[in-house]
C-alpha cells in the first residue's frame, strides 16, 4: 500500500517536468524515500513488534485494555523494551513464588491428611482390639471385661478429643467461630487458668506463678474464653515438656497499644529446626515421647488461630540444652 503510494508520487514528479532538474529530483527522491522508510519502519513496528508487546502485557496482567489505552501506556514510557523486560522477569518470579507456595501448600496437605489419619486410626484400632478380646471370651472374666472396657473409654476419649479440635480449628479458619470481645482484667483470668492446672502441674513437681505481684488490673480487648483456652494450651504443653521439679512463669508488659503475654518453662527448650513448623497442626518434635505425654498435638494450632481471629500473633523462643527453656509470647489490644 505505502509503496503503491510511493510509486504515483514519483510519477507525479516524473510527469510535471522535475527530470530537468537532477540535484533537486535527487533530494525529493532522498526525502520520499526517507519518509517511506520511516512509514515501514513505524508499519513493521505498530503491526509485529507492537502486537507482540500487547500480547507479552496481556498474558502478565491478564488485562483487557482498548488498543487505544495500551498504546497511550506504552508510549508514556521511556525504554518500552526495557520496560517490558522488567514486566516479564516480576511476572516471572512471581509465578515461581506461586509455583513454590502451591508445592508447599500440596506437601503440608499430604502430611496432614497422613497425620489425621494416623491420630484416628491409632484409637481406632485399640477400641477394636479391646471389643475383639471381649467377644473372644473376655465378657465372662469380671476382671478382663471391666479392664478392657476402659482402656476401650480412653481410647474413645482421645477419639472425641481429636475430632472436637478438629472441629474448633475448622471453625477458627472459616471465620465460623464468632468472637465474644470485652474488656478483660488478664491478670485475673491468668490467676483462674493457674488454679485449673495447679494439681496438673504437682503430679510433675512444677510450680506455676507470675514474675512479679500484679496488684493491679491490666485490661485487654479481648473473648475471654478464647484467651482462657489459650492459657491453658500453653500452660498444658509447658508441663508435659518442662522440667521435672521445674517451674512456670506467667508475665506481661505494656507495648503501647498492646499488652504482651509471656508463657516461659525452664525445660530443655526446642531446637531451632522445629520452631517454624511448632504451630501446625498435628506436627510434633518428638513423636514418640510426645503421644505419651497425651494430648491431640492440636493445642498449639489451636492457640494460633485463636489469636489470628482476635488479629494477633504468637511467637515463640527456645534454646536447646539443660533448662534452657521455651516461651510463648502473645499480644493482646489493650483496653480504652
Amino acid at each position: 500500500m505505502v509503496a503503491a503510494g510511493l510509486t504515483i508520487i514519483l510519477s507525479l514528479v516524473d510527469f510535471i517536468g522535475f527530470r530537468a532538474f537532477h540535484p533537486i529530483k535527487a533530494v525529493i527522491t532522498f526525502g520520499i524515500s526517507f519518509v517511506s522508510a520511516y512509514l515501514m519502519v513505524r508499519f513493521v513496528v505498530n503491526v509485529f513488534i507492537y502486537e507482540k508487546i500487547r500480547l507479552i502485557y496481556k498474558t502478565i496482567h491478564n488485562l483487557k485494555t482498548p488498543k487505544s489505552e495500551l498504546r497511550k501506556r506504552l508510549q508514556e514510557e521511556r525504554d518500552i523494551l526495557e520496560s517490558v523486560n522488567t514486566e516479564v522477569v516480576s511476572w516471572a518470579e512471581n509465578k515461581q513464588r506461586e509455583i513454590q507456595s502451591l508445592k508447599e501448600q500440596e506437601a503440608y496437605r499430604r502430611d496432614f491428611l497422613g497425620n489425621v489419619s494416623h491420630e484416628l486410626k491409632t484409637p481406632i484400632f485399640n477400641i477394636q482390639g479391646y471389643i475383639h478380646t471381649l467377644l473372644d471370651g473376655g465378657l465372662e472374666d469380671e476382671e478382663i471385661n471391666r479392664k478392657f472396657l476402659k482402656r476401650a473409654d480412653k481410647s474413645v476419649e482421645r477419639l472425641i478429643s481429636v475430632v472436637e479440635d478438629l472441629d474448633v480449628i475448622s471453625r477458627l479458619e472459616s471465620g465460623r467461630l464468632e468472637l465474644n470481645i470485652q474488656r478483660i482484667n488478664i491478670v485475673e483470668l491468668a490467676k483462674e487458668v493457674i488454679e485449673m492446672e495447679e494439681m496438673k502441674a504437682e503430679r510433675r513437681d512444677i510450680s506455676i506463678r507470675f514474675n512479679e505481684k500484679y496488684d493491679k488490673p491490666i485490661y485487654v480487648m479481648a473473648d475471654g474464653d478464647q484467651i482462657r483456652q489459650v492459657y491453658i494450651n500453653l500452660i498444658d504443653n509447658s508441663i508435659k515438656y518442662g522440667s521435672q521439679d521445674g517451674s512456670i512463669k506467667l508475665r506481661f508488659y505494656d507495648m503501647d497499644e498492646n499488652i504482651l503475654c509471656e508463657v516461659a518453662d525452664d525445660g530443655p527448650g526446642i531446637e531451632a529446626k522445629h520452631l517454624p513448623r511448632l504451630f501446625e497442626r498435628f506436627y510434633r518434635v518428638d513423636k514418640a515421647r510426645d503421644r505419651h505425654a497425651g494430648g491431640t498435638g492440636l493445642g498449639l494450632s489451636i492457640v494460633k488461630h485463636i489469636l489470628e481471629a482476635h488479629g494477633q500473633s504468637i511467637n515463640v523462643r527456645s534454646l536447646t540444652g539443660e533448662n534452657s527453656g521455651t516461651t510463648f509470647s502473645f499480644t493482646l489490644s489493650k483496653a480504652k
